[in-house]
């Protein structure tokens, strides 16, 4: 057994088993993979499945190099088991928040995967404009989704990503790794002897707009105005018909019937002189938006021998958004080499440089300053080319165009004066040593890095809503980490014992630095300069370094390569805890049993049968800055403000535990492989804030409680349907879920973790879940009814309720692909069931009368419409609602903002992700041409969705300052439909 173990397996240099090629030719023929297919696990470890005692999915090249997104994480999208992608519909550059089997952390900004790329883990910061969601009328700014480090990696760079979903998988990673990892491995030279082959990889793709609100342009803009007769009317300020009824956001005035009115005249830009034809623009929103489109071209060059190894690559990417004047420019610089110096020493660099550019990325949110407002305001009467001069004659750059509300900015104005601009350079890479003693010792050095370098430029122009004088901001972002590891490891076997055990330590050192300059008002209008400047408040630098110090060690015993078992431990020393807090260890124990070897059950119908089991806990450490009270620096020269939350100096590390069981099967000569996961992670000593009374000077404080359990299953599986010379079929599914509970919550604290537009609040009860939706609802009778009041208008309840969940109770994915002679077909769908999303655009809109749902009831005389419900009676019984009142009224009230019930709705969806056609020429055909691969195909991106959300995109989330928060809609941007053609050669 041991001869014929030394003939399958290569021992590699930390003690790792890889799979010997040659053996796995034969095995490929018939199979999906093969059974000891090889993953890169913690601290850039490559480990032989069979020997893990958890989760470890693989996602390879072919996933990131077909689908072309603009942001790579998006390609895995119901591909995994448990990984959820989700962004907050903000634009082309989509930060994506990325988490794994649910939500862990009560603060949303603390359930992120941790990203490694080559080993080295990056830090993952995102800064955002520091404005909420919410913010019509404030006079504040809108955020935007500049992106973040995530960003910068290249797809087509990517040579796989191994998913490492729980505690256990990552624990060698500490507190960073708590929800899972991601471990890119990027391309490296795959030549032989020495031959150089060039990649030429070419697409080009074209967006268009997925879904629409349904929106009704059966009556136009109004109040329900009577004139003097009696009949419903509308006038573009005072006019013989009456007083104006143009000053409206509202479209609840006549009805489109080829009637005539004093309308806007866009060259009088007043009143019309003559009465005009009242008639719909059906697309005076859709007209604004155009096709995007993205163009992506790659080259690299490759070579390796026995010796030397090395590939560099260049990419360009263009991007034009469907918003107009919007979109980025990305350049990517990657450079990977190694080289054997002597028997014993190898040195291994990779390197990667980008650049990402843009004059001018849109805004979301619901604030003036963004289209997203403009959209939910514009009535159906309203014509979208009276807009586009943007400048009212003579008053370029001082005065806008914006005839019917002085709160609507002109869409045109917002695209191409309102500019959100950055210009962002990130540098990753590491350098490798690996010196092997013996056949059983070798050592590991290796340093890694991470910088990046943003400046930001805000600009809005005189006569915004929200800065009459104009405003302009400059944001310098320095953003630096470096990680230094150091790690032995030793391998040995004895008859069917083998042992491989790895220690070492490494150095962690993250520095931040922000610098805001803002020029609140201008000179001169349309010149932005901090030297154009009415006046600069006084900004601070404002840092937020860490560091980390580790030791860590992993020993892995196996028995006649049927038995594992991994012990892992990890210490760590942060700089964000206190001296007594600061050093924190945590374990984790992990084994598998081949129970198709064990019992010598091994077939031609049964080749695997894995039982594998984990436990492992993990310290997690603070944000910067939570011990003492800082004063910050104040606008005023000289002067501070005290802080509002009373921060902790007895702080405690977070402790997350977890556990899991799962079996593996393959079957069929390996064309079918299944996987069942079940898992149960605890979250405990939390750090939260909690709210303080008022007259204890501060609004909150820092404290450790709570405890949180998170309970799921994933069920994966890979078939290899058919297998024939000009035809072959391969499916692959997934299915999870993930049942969130809150365990314990600390006295005094009200369960109110966050809330977007103090409408929707995330609040926690013992029993209940993270992610609960809390808000005012309609207040109903034993048998359902909604209660109204004497006024005809629904009843309002005193107390917030829990409307729903934000989270849904399980995902799923399908991927096909077909291969028929040399056209190979492949697509994927995904879909999720169980959440709910509130969404504020459906708030307005319905208030508003824009959407048809609000339709039923203006027909009736006088436009009175009597809500279906009951009314109460003196002696508290119920009889049905009979006062009839406005539709106008009715819907605004029955929509209301602060009815988070009425206005929030399923998230459930079915999604064509993904879809594509290709076709391969013969290598006979194309060897003349002194090419090796030549390959052109066409492809899609969600092409094709069900789903009951009213508006947009049911994978909804806001972007609040740097904050995706799942479950609200608060100014969404269209999502994209994408088709797209792709040409890829090699020589």
């Amino acid at each position: 057994m041991r001869k014929e173990t030394q003939k399958l397996l290569v021992l590699s240099l930390l003690g790792l088993v890889s799979v010997n090629l040659a053996a796995q030719q034969k095995a490929k023929k018939d199979t999906i993979k093969g059974i000891d297919e090889v993953v890169v696990t913690a601290l850039g470890i490559k480990r032989h499945d069979r020997a893990l005692g958890y989760v470890a999915e693989k996602v390879d090249a072919k996933t990131f190099e077909e689908t072309q997104n603009n942001n790579w994480a998006q390609s895995m999208e119901g591909k995994v088991a448990g990984l959820k992608i989700q962004t907050a519909g903000a634009g082309p550059l989509g930060t994506s928040r990325i988490t794994l089997r649910g939500e862990k952390s009560i603060m949303m900004d603390h359930n992120y995967a941790l990203i490694v790329v080559d080993g080295v883990p990056l830090g993952n910061s995102t800064t955002g404009s520091g404005t909420a969601a919410y913010g019509a009328g404030s006079g504040g700014d809108v955020p935007i989704d500049l992106g973040n480090g995530l960003n910068s990696i290249n797809p087509d760079d990517i040579e796989s990503v191994t998913v490492l979903k729980g505690a256990s998988a990552a624990a060698l990673y500490g507190s960073r790794a708590a929800n899972g990892a991601l471990m890119i491995t990027t391309k490296s030279g795959k030549t032989k002897n020495g031959k150089l082959r060039v990649t030429f990889n070419s697409s080009s793709s074209f967006d268009s707009v997925l879904k629409w609100p349904d929106w009704q342009y059966e009556y136009g803009q109004g109040t329900l105005a009577t004139n003097t007769a009696g009949n419903f009317y509308y006038s573009y300020g005072l006019s013989p018909d009456g007083p104006s009824t143009g000053g409206t956001s509202s479209a609840f005035g006549p009805k489109f019937a080829g009637q005539y009115y004093f309308q806007y005249d866009p060259n009088v830009m007043g009143q019309s002189k003559e009465r005009q034809l009242w008639r719909p623009y059906e697309n005076n929103i859709k007209g604004f938006w155009r096709t995007g489109s993205t163009y992506s071209n790659s080259i690299s060059v490759e070579s390796s021998n026995e010796k030397t190894s090395f590939r560099s690559s260049l990419t360009y990417l263009n991007n034009e958004w469907m918003m107009p004047n919007t979109g980025f420019d990305r350049f990517n610089f990657a450079l990977s080499f190694a080289h054997q110096l002597t028997q014993k020493l190898k040195i291994s660099t990779k390197f990667a440089y980008n650049t990402t550019t843009s004059d001018n990325l849109p805004a979301t949110g619901y604030n003036n300053q963004s289209i997203s407002y403009f959209m939910i305001f514009q009535n159906p009467n309203v014509d979208l080319e009276w807009y586009k001069p943007i400048w009212k004659p003579g008053q370029e750059q001082i005065d806008q165009i914006h005839p019917f509300s002085s709160y609507i900015d002109n869409p045109y104005m917002i695209a191409y004066e309102m500019l959100n601009g950055v210009r962002k350079k990130t540098i990753t890479g590491n350098i490798t040593a690996d010196y092997q003693f013996n056949k059983n010792f070798s050592i590991m050095l290796r340093s890694g890095i991470e910088i990046l370098n943003e400046k930001r430029t805000t600009k809005r122009p005189w006569s915004s809503a929200n800065y009459l004088k104009g405003f302009y901001r400059e944001q310098f972002i320095k953003n630096q980490e470096y990680n230094n590891d150091l790690l032995f490891s030793y391998k040995a076997d004895w008859n069917k014992f083998s042992i491989s055990a790895s220690a070492g330590g490494s150095i962690r050192y993250n520095e931040y630095l922000l610098n805001d300059y803002q020029a609140i008002g201008l000179k001169t209008a349309g010149e932005y300069s901090l030297t154009n400047a009415l006046s600069i408040p006084v900004k601070y630098p404002a840092p937020r370094d860490k560091h980390v110090d580790s030791v860590y060690g992993l020993l892995t015993l196996g028995y006649d390569n049927k038995v594992f078992v991994d012990v892992t431990g990890r210490n760590d020393w942060s700089s964000t805890l206190p001296k007594q807090n600061r050093s924190f260890f945590y374990p984790s124990v992990s084994t598998s049993f081949i129970l198709s070897d064990i019992f010598n059950l091994k077939s031609n119908n049964l080749n695997l049968w894995k039982l594998r089991a984990s436990w492992a806990k993990v310290g997690i450490d603070s944000d910067p800055y939570l011990l003492d009270n800082y004063y910050t620096a104040s606008n005023i020269t000289g002067s501070v403000v005290a802080p509002t939350t009373f921060n902790n100096p007895t702080l405690k590390p977070e402790k997350n535990t977890n556990i899991e069981a799962g079996m593996d099967f393959s079957l069929f000569k390996n064309r079918l492989n299944l996987n069942l996961t079940a898992y149960q992670n605890f979250s405990e000593n939390q750090i939260i804030p909690v709210s303080l009374p008022t007259e204890a000077g501060y609004s909150k404080r820092i404290i450790n409680a709570g405890k949180i359990r998170n309970r799921g299953l994933e069920l994966s599986a890979d078939i290899l349907a058919v297998k024939g010379k000009d035809f072959s079929w391969k499916v692959g599914g997934n299915w999870s879920t993930n049942e969130n509970r809150v365990m314990t919550l600390p006295e005094g604290f009200d369960g109110i973790v966050s809330n977007v537009g103090d409408v929707v609040f995330y609040k926690m009860e013992v029993g209940g879940s993270l992610g609960d939706m809390y808000g005012f609802k309609l207040l109903r009778n034993p048998e359902g009814k909604v209660i109204y009041g004497d006024n005809g208008l629904p009843a309002r309840p005193a107390d917030i309720e829990k409307v729903g969940n934000a989270f849904p109770k399980w995902r799923a994915g399908l991927q096909n692909d077909f291969k028929i002679k040399n056209f190979t077909i492949s697509f994927s769908f995904d879909g999720q069931y169980g959440g709910i999303a509130y969404s504020q655009s459906h708030h307005k809109m319905s208030e508003q009368g824009k959407l048809k749902s609000t339709l039923p009831g203006r027909a009736n005389p006088g436009g009175m419409i009597v809500g279906d419900g009951v009314v109460q009676n003196p002696d508290g019984s119920f009889s049905p609602n009979t006062k009839g009142v406005l539709v106008s009224s009715y819907y605004g009230d029955y929509y209301r903002r602060a009815n988070v019930e009425t206005n929030s709705f399923s998230t459930d969806f079915i999604k064509l992700r993904d879809a594509r056609i290709a076709y391969s020429f013969p290598k006979e055909t194309i060897k003349s041409i002194g090419l090796d691969d030549l390959t052109i195909a066409i492809f899609g991106k969600n092409l094709w969705m069900w789903t009951k959300f009213p508006m947009f995109d049911p994978e909804v989330a806001t972007l609040d300052n740097a904050t995706i928060t799942p479950g609200v809609e608060m100014g969404q941007l269209p999502t994209a439909r994408t088709v797209g053609f792709q040409l890829n050669l090699k020589f």
